[in-house]
């Protein structure tokens, strides 16, 4: 699990069912980490109530410190814990992209794996 998970709330009570809930959801993102990046990786959590156009009213922004990069994913929606799922899947699929440039083997096939022999 990712060791620190900081959670502050911009203009935004934070309840504990809310803390409980961005804490399982983030900290686990850890699987997706590359093996060096685990220990180290920190992430940032930030709730803002706004009031938008199109009834958006909950902004949630996650800020994951890496060795050499910062992933960072913003979402607005009508209900914050609906913000919260849709920013793990944008972190997600960021982490997926830096597993592959950061690791030589990770998304790239050798030659010849899938070789139908049919003489």
């Amino acid at each position: 699990m990712i060791s620190l998970v900081d959670i502050v709330g911009i203009k935004y009570e934070v309840d504990d069912t809310t803390k409980k809930y961005i804490t399982k959801k983030i900290a686990r993102l850890d699987r997706y980490l590359p093996r060096h990046a685990r220990k180290s990786a920190t992430a940032e959590v930030r709730l803002r109530e706004v009031n938008r156009d199109h009834g958006n009213k909950y902004e949630a922004e996650v800020i994951i410190n890496l060795p050499d990069k910062q992933l960072v994913a913003t979402d607005c929606t009508v209900n914050m814990l609906a913000a919260i799922d849709i920013v793990e899947a944008k972190i997600m699929a960021q982490l997926h992209r830096y597993k592959e440039t950061t690791i030589d083997h990770v998304g790239k096939r050798r030659f010849g794996q899938r070789l139908n022999r049919s003489f």
